[in-house]
């Protein structure tokens, strides 16, 4: 046998599955300029190509992240190796799709996403790919970039937070859905809209519970109705990014149920917090939509597990901690985005566990569904034999406690909120194109292996 390497003593899983499959030995072969995932019971190799696993930790497909901004806000693009190598290869990923708002230039012309490309090359430490964005004007770029690969793109329907990505009108939206007619390609919408004042000028912007009232969840009701009625007319797959409000869910199931192609996705963070855990003075929580109350928060996981919302991603959104105001933790002033890259597999278990979910679902979530989205899944989210070797080797039983040393990624503790939280489930080791890429919490390659989707 030649192989590349062997991976023994595992507990192997797909989603497809009843129940894990004991023993399974994966081999890794090449073939051309891709590793791919064969499958054996018993297996003969060297010594060298037997990778030890730990004992019988699960072998999982890696979890996919869909709705990533590398870059704080406003950042050029981009300045060394493509996103923080150690901290997303210690969550286990091995590729993840990059937000086309803030990096500058905004990936929105053709031009654009190929600099970024050329900036990136030979620098992506997993494999990558790009969401184009769609902002008034630009529709006339869209099957351009469909024709060179992008495999979707994304709106805002509010102010995006930076100029150089300005929100889009429901009109703009027509017009980009009618370029988008019968390419397969799908629309992420950053659903809320205008509903006017929320709040008075004297409402003290230090509390929570000020920010909370001026994103009522009727800006996203309002945002998803519309969105519905144009996904319905014009059959382009649309996706609602970061769910926040479980009152949408009603809609959100009614147009499933009669066929619109419309999927959803919700975040760590509203299943992790409720707005009641939120200090006041701690910008660190602030994101858009915001995390809102307990009883919410159980109808979002009650959505995750009927298969309402079909993934559960990060929304990964660093900023430098200046833009957090850590003078005066300004809710209303300060950056809206959470870090938490490197935690997002353990984040999901740590909840998931508890509330009776599965390792099945886990791979549904947050492997399958977003692979499927990026039309990936003849390639990528699955251990069927012939897919790309990507993988990671986990303890779902293992638990640990966010400490600072330990975050990886460049914003640092000072804009995460996950400080001091005790997580569920342990990465090990990630494998990228058959090649141990992380190993209990050490970096093993010295160069990028990644590549661009």
């Amino acid at each position: 046998m030649t192989s590349t390497r062997v991976f023994p003593s595992t507990t192997g899983l797909s989603a497809s599955q009843t129940r894990p499959t004991k023993k399974k030995f994966i081999e890794i072969k090449k073939t051309g300029t891709r590793h791919t995932l064969k499958h054996h019971k018993t297996v003969k190799c060297s010594k060298e190509a037997l990778t030890d696993v730990c004992g019988d930790f699960f072998l999982y497909k890696g979890p996919v992240k869909t709705h990533l901004q590398k870059n704080p806000p406003r950042n050029v693009y981009i300045k060394g190796p493509i996103v923080d190598a150690r901290a997303i290869s210690k969550e286990g990923l091995i590729y993840y799709f990059s937000t086309p708002r803030n990096a500058i230039p905004p990936t929105t012309t053709q031009e654009a996403w190929q600099q970024k490309m050329d900036a990136a090359k030979d620098q992506c430490w997993v494999d990558v790919g790009f969401w184009g964005g769609v902002i008034p004007g630009n529709c006339e770029e869209l099957r351009k970039m469909v024709s060179s690969g992008i495999c979707g793109f994304k709106c805002f329907l509010i102010h995006s937070g930076v100029d150089e990505f300005p929100s889009v009108s429901y009109k703009e939206v027509e017009l980009a859905l009618q370029q988008l007619v019968d390419t397969n390609s799908v629309l992420l919408f950053h659903a809320e809209c205008d509903v006017g004042p929320t709040i008075a000028d004297s409402d003290p912007p230090e509390k929570y519970s000020t920010f909370l009232a001026s994103r009522p969840s009727r800006m996203e009701e309002l945002a998803i109705e519309q969105v519905i009625r144009l996904c319905e007319t014009y059959k382009v797959r649309c996706h609602i990014v970061h769910l926040s409000a479980s009152s949408a869910l009603p809609m959100i199931r009614e147009a499933q149920g009669r066929g619109v192609p419309l999927s959803v996705e919700t975040c760590h963070h509203y299943l992790s917090f409720a707005a009641h855990q939120i200090p006041d003075s701690s910008a660190q929580y602030k994101c858009c939509p915001p995390i809102r109350d307990q009883d919410n928060q159980e109808l979002l996981w009650g959505a995750v597990k009927d298969g309402t919302i079909q993934q559960v991603v990060s929304d990964h959104s660093p900023c430098t901690p200046d833009l957090k105001m850590p003078g005066t933790m300004d809710f209303m002033q300060a950056w809206g985005g959470i870090a938490s890259l490197q935690f997002g597999l353990s984040l999901f278990w740590s909840g998931a566990s508890k509330r009776g979910y599965s390792m099945q679902d886990a791979v549904r979530l947050l492997c399958e569904a977003p692979a499927s989205q990026a039309s990936l899944s003849h390639r990528k989210a699955s251990l069927r034999p012939g897919m790309d070797a990507d993988f990671v080797i986990w303890n779902p039983q293992e638990s640990f406690t966010v400490e600072e040393s330990m975050i990886l990624h460049k914003t640092r503790a000072q804009v995460t909120p996950y400080l001091g939280q005790t997580l569920q489930g342990k990465v090990y080791k990630t494998v990228l194109h058959g090649e141990v890429i992380y190993e209990d919490g050490k970096l093993l390659h010295g160069i990028p292996i990644g590549g661009f989707l």
